[in-house]
């Protein structure tokens, strides 16, 4: 659900009627050859379309307000091809309300010392330009992004792509709606947080349903339905029957298909994009979801266990910037702490995302010791080699905080073949004993969301724009 996303993304070129219409002509001509070119490069994860040249006041305002008002515009990157002087961009740019780059560039890569005049000095003015609308824009506290570089090269494509993926993902965010079945895990700290405030500074909607709710939509499930998924499930997976009997071992895994029909059909008919479970709320359900969260997971719902609603939300944030790509839920479970092969084990007791996984899943039915319920059917797989960053999403009561640690995940090399769950592993920045301690002392939690598409970069681009606190830890 987060391949569909139509935008775009507007292109405004600062400017001014000082040098004349054959001087803004060119301009416009110059302007138009970037915009074919980047949107040619193949780098771009969305469409850029460019504007009328931003030469007053007025027309910089009108520009903003239409960027405001277009649900398909994103943001807008902004380049000073002459001297624009700021004060005409003071009134559009305090109006506003969505993610802005300001691409520090030219359109001529080298200076062209045989042949250079005065005319092409006021011409191509971008190193006096840029400082000028630099300032107004940090007097404004605007917390744009600044990408620097000459425009064809592909490493400055690359911050630009990047980039528009934090800008998708901003304005998503505040359609974000997560469907809380059944409330937080008792006596947890971490998954607790003000509901009020995260829509506010995040825009993301949070709401309780009873398990009863989600009841009546897994009594409705017909056996054709679950017939026809069973059938995707066999070309997508392996059948792990395990000590199990075939007849038992697809009894369960009927159940969990149900789920995932009736989960999905109540997410999708009341708008939710991300919800949370709970294992101590399962009144009227067989199993904990397992294999139905993690193959809806692997759609790009967001997700969370316990009634973590913050990190579902996140979850389907980070979904959608990574175009859920190597993006899921994750929790801490077990150190590795052997001399020079410290690691930490990431799992959960069944919803582990295959979007994360290295090789064909299996399907496995094994007892769960919490729940007191049947045994549920879950995916099993190792995840895959890379470098990424996990992220946790904490509420300090007086406000939130994102805490973002660099690490490297790596296939595992050992078999375990009594952990009938999935795993990650991976080694954290700066290094074990400093990377561990880092998060702990600044309250991370348990429950994470790990990308290994995505850059901190990015991550602190979106925090920047929500006005939240971040750490790093790399």
């Amino acid at each position: 659900m987060t391949t569909a996303i139509e935008k775009q993304f507007w292109f405004v070129v600062g400017s001014q009627h000082l040098y004349g219409e054959e001087a803004l002509a060119e301009v416009k001509a110059n302007a138009q050859k970037m915009t074919d070119a980047l949107n040619q490069s193949g780098l771009l994860p969305y469409p850029l379309v460019l504007q009328d040249l931003a030469v007053s006041a007025d027309k910089i305002t009108s520009i903003m307000k239409e960027v405001n008002y277009r649900d398909e515009v994103a943001g807008i990157i902004t380049w000073m091809h002459t001297f624009s002087p700021a004060k005409m961009w003071i009134r559009g740019t305090k109006m506003l309300q969505k993610p802005l780059l300001h691409l520090a560039t030219q359109y001529n890569e080298s200076i062209p010392w045989a042949t250079i005049d005065m005319d092409f000095m006021n011409l191509n003015q971008a190193a006096h330009g840029d400082r000028e609308y630099g300032f107004i824009n940090a007097r404004l506290n605007k917390q744009n992004k600044v990408v620097v570089g000459y425009w064809e090269r592909p490493e400055v494509q690359q911050q630009i792509a990047d980039w528009m993926d934090v800008a998708v993902a901003y304005n998503e965010s505040f359609g974000i709606k997560v469907a809380r079945f059944g409330d937080n895990m008792r006596n947890v700290g971490v998954t607790e947080g003000d509901k009020v405030e995260a829509q506010i500074q995040f825009g993301w909607t949070v709401d309780y349903y009873g398990i009863g709710d989600l009841v009546e939509y897994v009594n409705a499930v017909t056996e054709p339905e679950i017939d026809q998924l069973m059938a995707e499930y066999a070309e997508l997976y392996e059948f792990d029957y395990g000590s199990n009997s075939q007849e038992s071992w697809e009894a369960s895994v009927r159940v969990q298909a149900g789920y995932e029909i009736a989960i999905k059909r109540f997410l999708d008919e009341k708008g939710y994009s991300a919800f949370t479970s709970n294992f101590e709320d399962l009144h009227g359900m067989k199993q904990l979801p397992g294999l139905a969260v993690q193959r809806l997971m692997a759609q790009g719902y967001g997700f969370a266990g316990e009634g973590d609603w913050k990190t579902a939300a996140l979850d389907r944030l980070m979904k959608i910037m990574s175009h859920n790509q190597n993006t899921g839920f994750m929790e801490d479970y077990t150190y590795e702490m052997a001399a020079g092969q410290e690691a930490i084990l990431q799992s959960h007791m069944l919803e582990v995302d295959p979007s994360l996984a290295s090789s064909k899943p299996k399907v496995v039915v094994s007892p769960l010791g919490i729940g007191d319920r049947e045994d549920p059917a879950r995916l099993v797989f190792d995840g895959k080699a890379g470098d990424g960053v996990v992220v946790s999403m904490m509420d300090h009561g007086t406000h939130y905080k994102l805490l973002i640690n660099e690490v490297t995940a790596f296939e595992p090399t050992e078999p375990a073949p009594h952990l009938p769950v999935a795993r990650v592993l991976w080694t954290v920045k700066p290094n074990f004993q400093d990377g561990i301690k880092a998060w702990i002392e600044n309250g991370g939690g348990h429950h994470t969301v790990v990308s290994l598409n995505l850059t901190t970069d990015q991550i602190v681009s979106y925090a920047k724009l929500v006005n939240l606190e971040y750490v790093v830890i790399k």
